[in-house]
């Protein structure tokens, strides 16, 4: 946008009605100023009216429709996995700035070629993990920082999400479905964050369903340049779990609910040395009015943003998915 522009609203359109649309980002966009919706996109109308009814704008009858009009200025996709490296790029040559839903596609060379693009096309590209704007991951680094737990060791984190029915997008292996690109990308994510770019994947497990076609779990062992280990694990048919924990030299720190809490959720950071433990409650936050207010600031500041982030994500979990299916031996 231009300086002409900074004070008028972002003007943002929908591609798409998936859950986390109606659930999240656009309840958190009705909240946020300075981002307004314009129009929402659906192969089916009668899906685009029912989500506009409630959240405002146009309702538009194809996507390509809502890429040619005028009156968008960005564009936010929470289609299935598998069509996100068209729609991106297709947004991004109609002059969009683009905000994708997770993962921004299904490989690191898709990734790079979307990245390129969106630097070339001078736009903002974001994926949507949202879970990194929460102020509890920042509070976190500041107590390792201060050494808290001596100088850290290893670190372990998990996100599992119970069984849906085989019909959820999920299973679909057409869709881009699949523990690795739906769950295991939020570990990868969080190691990213609080361990560095520098990690290497030394080694993964995949479970596989041979019906759907899809890994439905697993685990990665990653490793820092300094020798630090990050332990990953994830599934789409355990237990709820989001959790991570570190291991340092003179104790451990661990903490629940940090991939998707509520907005009034107050977490609670658990610190365990040899002469103390302690229980840290931290103030609650809204990272889904975080993500957007990150988006729409990186709008009108006109930065690529995350876009080295984006291809290491990218390229991280296509060596997991590497690991985890070669043949033993």
């Amino acid at each position: 946008m231009s300086a002409a522009d900074d004070a008028a609203p972002i003007r943002l359109g929908v591609l798409g009605c998936a859950d986390v649309a109606a659930r999240r980002v656009l309840p958190a966009v009705a909240t946020t100023s300075g981002i307004r919706l314009v129009a929402v996109a659906s192969r089916t109308l009668g899906k685009a009216r029912a989500l506009a009814a409630h959240f405002g704008g146009e309702p538009v009858l194809g996507y390509q429709t809502l890429l040619d009009r005028t009156d968008v200025d960005a564009v936010y996709i929470p289609l299935p996995s598998a069509l996100h490296a068209e729609w991106i790029a297709r947004a991004l040559m109609a002059g969009k700035h683009v905000l994708a839903e997770k993962p921004l596609t299904t490989s690191g060379a898709e990734t790079a070629r979307v990245a390129m693009l969106a630097h070339r096309q001078q736009r903002v590209l974001m994926e949507n993990f949202m879970f990194h704007r929460h102020s509890q991951h920042a509070a976190v680094r500041r107590l390792l920082d201060d050494g808290a737990i001596g100088t850290v060791r290893s670190f372990a984190a998990t996100f599992a999400i119970p069984p849906r029915p085989q019909s959820d997008i999920r299973y679909s292996a057409e869709l881009g479905g699949g523990a690795v690109l739906d769950v295991g990308g939020y570990p990868v994510r969080a190691a990213q964050l609080l361990l560095g770019a520098n990690l290497t994947v030394m080694g993964a497990s995949l479970s596989h369903d041979n019906v759907l076609g899809v890994d439905v779990g697993g685990a990665a062992l990653l490793r820092r340049d300094d020798g630090v280990t990050a332990q990953l694990s994830f599934g789409l048919r355990h237990a709820y779990t989001s959790h991570y924990e570190f291991l340092g030299t003179d104790g451990r720190l661990s903490l629940d609910h940090v991939f998707t809490p509520p907005p009034g959720h107050r977490p609670v950071v658990r610190l365990a040395c040899q002469d103390r433990r302690e229980q840290l409650t931290l103030p609650s936050d809204d990272q889904y009015a975080a993500s957007v207010a990150a988006f729409t600031g990186a709008v009108r500041a006109g930065s690529v943003l995350d876009a080295d982030t984006v291809v290491v994500q990218a390229r991280l979990i296509d060596d997991i998915r590497w690991h985890g299916t070669r043949p033993a031996g």
